[in-house]
């Protein structure tokens, strides 16, 4: 094998389990201290891959966390000797960033070959106090070839972590087809779904009712989830696969969603992509045409290798959205292509992809392009952890993996989903509550989830004003400062200690929010400072870095009514402010 060392970067190694391929590397300096590193494989003529491990060993020097897009509440280290994570085109993504307790960058790494199955590791070598970095190839079966290459980004600038992260998900975007999805402003608003409120037992009546309900708390779209297509409410997938609409629940598709968009919602529509279920009317058709059997599903999963199979699925899509007006698709379960062992399906040759993944890429990018035909905005939403750089071409929108009732989770995850998906629309999970509990701790569901666009889910009737008017200030809030929140500069802290301080900027407004007993530091005037206080602790505590004048103060609860008003100067030091649990202080800026 073939080794360029150079002496500002460490020596980048290829080995493979055979000698069938030659591998070589070519490094190019972008910057300073950033590194594009070109990886070639080459045989002498096309055959099966061999597993191969591309390693390289960075000094453990001034680092004190790991961060990966399945990293979760983890942010620890691991040893060399145990199992990294896995990224293809529908889970995860190829990214590392190891970064000290300042939160600066010592070390992040991408790879450019978000398609296929990787193994991905930065583990401690305990002998020398140095990570192990591993990118291993070919693990899972793929199609024969005579030529790889793929290049791996090396970042060791003295940058925010996050800058980090944002630098590489820019970079995927240059590569072709890499492009990401346009995003429909609607993908920006808050939404209602059905799935924690309703599961699987919803009617059209209820769903219309509850539309108005949603229409006038905030919310602008409505996501129905699973049950519309079966009378079946045991969460099982036995009669996945027809996708005809279950008419003792809709009795008529598209006056139901008329009416849904007479509310003034969008509409939304669930779908488990890859299953077919057992008792379906289609499963002898294509049940030779399936990756494996799900048996604890009732249920076998496609296999997009076949045109006829890709075909079927998109034209599924393509009917509900112009023969029912939908205006989106929750499409599920797409990690779940894949191959299983000891099952190849029949007829092979009538197959026109041998890469699971290549067929899969080809499968939702004809989605997204036959559905956006029809209708231009549509909206796709995938669920964490299909959320790498190949997903923001198939969809729009990026929903946290299911965390029901788990504020501090859903915070975790939506701003692990911010860190690398651009202007992607990334969104809470479902938000919903106990019914009987105070409605600060209820309040905590959203104060937790205001960098993200909100999802609701509870019995808006049954819930009470109380609660009622706590989510309409909290959906009022996340549209009105939308664009700070979303689109502006964000700076999420200390994601080892679960982000307890998180910031964004825009022009003449800054947004504070506190998810531990921490000082708001404020650097610099803005026509509009806000704290959100995402704690129970009342006394906060803001420190100006230096004078930055006179300000209107605003104090609310967490249902938006008025605690406190005064006029204040703002002068370099500490200031203490009395904000309730869940509430917010929204300073305004006066003119001299």
């Amino acid at each position: 094998m073939k080794t360029l060392l150079q002496s500002s970067i460490p020596e980048i190694k290829i080995s493979g389990t055979s000698d069938a391929f030659r591998g070589y590397t070519e490094i190019k300096t972008l910057e300073d201290e950033v590194f594009l590193v070109t990886i070639k494989l080459q045989a002498d003529k096309k055959q099966l891959p061999p597993v191969y491990k591309i390693s390289w060993s960075e000094q453990a020097a001034d680092i004190h966390a790991l961060w990966h897009p399945g990293a979760d509440r983890n942010k620890t280290f691991q040893a060399d000797w145990a199992e990294g994570f896995q990224s293809k085109n529908t889970s995860l993504a190829p990214v590392v960033s190891l970064y000290n307790m300042a939160g600066r960058n010592r070390l992040t790494f991408a790879f450019s070959d978000a398609l296929n199955n990787l193994s991905i590791q930065a583990g401690m070598h305990e002998e020398d106090s140095t990570f192990l970095c591993t990118i291993t190839l070919f693990e899972e079966p793929m199609p024969e070839i005579d030529y790889y290459e793929a290049k791996l980004r090396i970042d060791r600038r003295n940058i925010a972590y996050y800058e980090a992260l944002g630098g590489v998900s820019r970079w995927w975007e240059t590569f072709p087809g890499f492009e990401p999805s346009s995003v429909p402003d609607i993908a920006l608003q808050p939404m209602y779904s059905t799935w924690y409120s309703y599961h699987q037992e919803l009617t059209a009546t209820e769903l219309e009712e509850q539309s108005k309900l949603a229409k006038e708390i905030g919310c602008e779209s409505i996501i129905v989830d699973d049950g519309w297509q079966t009378d079946d409410n045991n969460r099982g997938y036995a009669y996945t696969g027809d996708w005809e609409v279950y008419t003792g629940k809709i009795p008529d598709m598209r006056k139901h969603v008329d009416a849904v968009h007479a509310t003034g919602l969008k509409y939304m529509l669930w779908y488990s992509v890859p299953f077919i279920g057992k008792k379906s009317r289609i499963w002898d058709r294509f049940s030779g045409k399936l990756l494996g059997v799900i048996d604890g599903l009732d249920a076998g999963v496609l296999d997009p290798r076949y045109p006829e199979v890709r075909e079927y699925l998109i034209g599924i899509y393509e009917r509900a959205v112009s023969e029912w007006d939908i205006d989106g698709l929750k499409l599920d379960f797409v990690d779940s292509f894949k191959l299983f062992p000891g099952h190849d399906g029949e007829a092979p040759e009538n197959r026109d992809y041998n890469s699971v993944p290549e067929a899969v890429d080809r499968l939702l990018t004809d989605v997204m392009l036959r559905v956006r035909k029809i209708k231009p905005d549509i909206l796709i939403e995938f669920r964490q952890t299909y959320i790498g750089p190949l997903m923001r071409k198939y969809g729009n929108m990026f929903r946290a993996n299911d965390c029901p009732n788990d504020s501090i989770q859903n915070r975790i995850r939506t701003l692990d989903l911010r860190l690398l998906s651009g202007n992607t629309a990334v969104h809470s999970d479902m938000i919903m509550f106990n019914y009987k509990e105070p409605v600060e701790s209820a309040a905590m569901q959203l104060v937790n989830v205001i960098f993200s666009v909100p999802q609701i889910s509870v019995r808006l009737e049954e819930i009470g004003e109380p609660y009622l008017e706590m989510i309409r200030f909290w959906l009022e809030f996340c549209k009105e400062h939308g664009e700070t929140l979303l689109k502006g500069e964000l700076t999420p802290t200390q994601p080892e200690l679960l982000f307890p301080l998180v910031r964004a900027k825009s022009s003449g407004k800054e947004i504070i929010a506190l998810y531990a007993n921490l000082v708001a530091v404020i650097e610099e005037a803005a026509d509009q400072l806000i704290v959100v206080n995402g704690t129970y602790n009342e006394a906060t505590v803001v420190k100006c870095n230096r004078t930055l004048g006179r300000y209107e103060l605003t104090v609310k609860d967490c249902c938006g009514r008025i605690v406190e008003s005064r006029a204040m100067e703002l002068e370099e030091g500490l200031h203490e402010i009395a904000i309730p649990k869940a509430g917010a202080a929204f300073f305004t800026k006066l003119s001299v």
